[in-house]
């Protein structure tokens, strides 16, 4: 459960962020990937909406929230096109947006990235992505030119044993885990040779990964930004395993940092030796009518908010805009959002969110 503590100073944002996920591709099958909503492709080719898979394909990949969010279309690649520019700048223009945040699947694996974020570059955006790191030594170089400004990675283990042990079972190979990790830590080293920022994302599901997330803290940082993230799976197991780390850790809390308009928030701290570590969590933030009488839309069920906007490419079809990994039934046409009054709920909710925050006393 998220808590803001009165002593602290809040820095308030505003959401001007948009995910895109520019494919589906991904060599790894981790256990609790949410695909960001959308079936596997590789899984689900030859199925109509009625027959799409969540699990049990061949990749060994899954779809977490697929045998209940309603996702009717399969996801196409991205590319650097017309099409890609003309959404861009119509979802910029729709929302007032300033980032485009790639995602996949796994975006260092799109055969054009650099020119993906070139195009984005080009239109004013600041561009981030988020990676598993395993091919990212490749394609940094290119995109740090093309103006990247940061990868977001997500780290699980520090030993083969520990990462192979949250993939599908036909892939728990430590030898393989093991090119994944090096592949991880050669992605760290080529991000920051090239001046791009680089976090670390460390999920804490309870107790037991305890001494795992203190080796992967001592491994990464200073030179990465480290955001522990609580298990929404595990409640309150996770968030006590979190405070149990930062409490391991001496950490000391310096300030809130609150996404208006959006569910993400972080605490920052600081350690005695001067590192800073991030504790991102979900705060209760919903659309007012788009949300109201959803069946998720309770303490239980509903695992991120109101997040932000997204935009995917339907195969053979537009560019969708949707609001909610958990209810992909919810996705419209992009032609239809920028005229809707889902796109006037999301805007008057970040602005009258950032209009409230920043009146709290305890605002910096």
């Amino acid at each position: 459960m998220f808590k803001l503590e009165p002593s602290l100073p809040v820095e308030v944002r505003p959401d001007r962020t948009l995910r895109v996920k520019i494919l589906d591709s991904c060599g790894l099958t981790c256990t609790f990937c949410h695909n960001e909503g959308t079936p596997v492709v590789a899984d689900n080719r030859d199925r109509g909406p009625a027959g799409f898979i969540a699990s049990g394909g061949r990749s060994g990949r899954v779809s977490l929230y697929l045998s209940t969010n309603g996702a009717n279309f399969l996801p196409a690649r991205i590319e650097p096109d017309e099409d890609y520019a003309l959404a861009l700048a119509a979802m910029r223009g729709a929302l007032d947006l300033e980032e485009v945040h790639l995602t996949g699947g796994e975006p260092t694996l799109h055969p054009r990235l650099p020119e993906l974020v070139a195009m984005a570059r080009e239109l004013g955006f600041t561009v981030g992505i988020t990676s598993n790191g395993e091919n990212g030594a490749a394609v940094i170089p290119a995109c740090a030119k093309a103006g990247l400004d940061r990868i977001n990675l997500s780290v699980f283990g520090t030993t083969p044993e520990e990462l192979a042990a949250v993939q599908h079972p036909r892939y728990r190979s430590a030898s393989l885990a093991k090119r994944k990790i090096d592949a991880l830590r050669r992605t760290i080293d080529t991000a920051l040779a090239c001046g791009v920022k680089v976090s670390a994302n460390i999920v804490v599901p309870d107790r037991s990964h305890i001494p795992r997330v203190l080796r992967l803290v001592e491994e990464h940082a200073p030179a990465v930004t480290v955001r522990l993230l609580n298990s929404l799976a595990e409640g309150d197991e996770s968030v006590n395993a979190v405070y149990s780390v930062l409490d391991t850790l001496k950490a000391v809390p310096v300030r809130h940092i609150l996404t208006a308009g959006a569910s993400g928030s972080r605490t920052h701290y600081r350690l005695p030796d001067g590192r800073d570590v991030y504790f991102k969590q979900i705060r209760p933030v919903r659309l007012p009518e788009t949300c109201r009488d959803c069946q998720f839309n309770n303490g239980r069920d509903c695992a991120e908010g109101y997040y932000g906007v997204r935009l995917y490419r339907a195969q053979n079809g537009p560019f969708m805009v949707g609001v909610c990994i958990q209810r992909m039934d919810l996705c419209v046409s992009l032609g239809h959002f920028v005229m809707s009054e889902l796109r006037n709920e999301v805007r008057i909710l970040r602005d009258e969110e950032y209009a409230r925050l920043r009146r709290q006393p305890a605002y910096a």
